[in-house]
C-alpha cells in the first residue's frame, strides 16, 4: 500500500540519511583540504567510503560493490601516512578494489559493438602507454614497476566501467584522472594549488558515479545479485 512502512521503505529512508551524511562529510573533507586543514582531512577522510558502502548495503547493492568501496577505504586510510610502505600497501588495497569492480563489470556489463569496443580499448591503451612513458623516468626507481602494474589494472577497471553505461564510465575515467594526479605528485611534477583537493574531488566523484552506475543497473534489472530484481 502507498505510504506503508515496509522493510524496503525503511531501508530506503535510512539510505537517504546515510547518503546525506556522506555528502556532508565529503563537503567537509573538501573544505578542510581547500583550507589546508590536515587535521580536518585526517578526521573526515576515513568516514567517507564506509558511509557510501553502508548506503550500498541499505539499497541491497551487489556485495562486490560494497567490497570495492571498503578496499577503497583501506587505501584511503593507508595513504594518510607518508611512508613508502604505507603508500604501497594503500595502492595494493585500491588494486583489490579495482579487481572487485572488474569482476562486477565482467559478470554484468553489456557487450558493445566490436568497432566501438576497439575504439575505447585503443583510447585507454594510448592513455596508459603515454602516461607511464612520461612518468617513468621521474618516478623513484622502486616505485616504477608497482606504479606501472597498478596503472594497468586501473586502466582496465576504467575501461570495464564503460560496459555499465555513461555514469559508471565517467566514474572510471575520473578514478583514472585522480590516481594520475597522485602519480604526478610522486614523480615530483609541478602541481596545481592545493593538489590534494583536486585529487580528492575527482576521487569522490569517481566512487559516487561508479556506485550510482552500478545501483542504477541493479534497479533496472540489468544487474542482480544472482536473483530476480527487487520489485518496487
Amino acid at each position: 500500500m502507498p505510504g506503508a512502512d515496509t522493510p524496503t521503505s525503511r531501508r530506503h529512508s535510512y539510505g537517504t540519511v546515510v547518503l546525506a551524511a556522506f555528502a556532508l562529510v565529503a563537503a567537509g573533507d573538501l573544505a578542510a583540504l581547500a583550507l589546508g586543514s590536515d587535521a580536518g582531512h585526517t578526521l573526515l577522510k576515513p568516514l567517507l567510503m564506509p558511509l557510501l558502502a553502508a548506503y550500498v548495503v541499505l539499497r541491497q547493492g551487489p556485495p562486490l560493490l560494497t567490497a570495492a568501496l571498503l578496499f577503497g577505504w583501506g587505501g584511503d586510510v593507508l595513504l594518510l601516512g607518508d611512508a613508502d610502505p604505507l603508500f604501497l600497501a594503500g595502492m595494493g588495497s585500491f588494486a583489490v578494489g579495482h579487481l572487485c569492480y572488474l569482476v562486477l563489470f565482467r559478470r554484468h556489463g553489456e557487450n558493445h559493438a566490436p568497432a566501438r569496443g576497439t575504439f575505447v580499448v585503443a583510447t585507454y591503451a594510448c592513455a596508459l602507454i603515454v602516461t607511464v612513458a612520461l612518468l617513468w623516468s621521474d618516478l623513484p626507481s622502486d616505485m616504477r614497476i608497482p606504479v606501472a602494474g597498478y596503472s594497468l589494472l586501473l586502466t582496465a577497471m576504467a575501461f570495464g566501467a564503460t560496459t555499465l553505461g555513461l555514469t559508471a564510465a565517467a566514474g572510471g575515467g575520473l578514478f583514472l584522472l585522480s590516481d594520475t594526479l597522485i602519480a604526478t605528485d610522486v614523480a615530483d611534477w609541478p602541481q596545481a594549488p592545493r593538489p590534494d583537493f583536486w585529487i580528492m574531488l575527482t576521487y569522490l566523484a569517481a566512487q559516487t558515479l561508479l556506485t550510482r552506475g552500478v545501483l542504477t543497473c541493479a534497479r533496472t534489472g540489468t544487474l542482480t545479485n544472482g536473483s530476480a530484481p527487487e520489485r518496487r
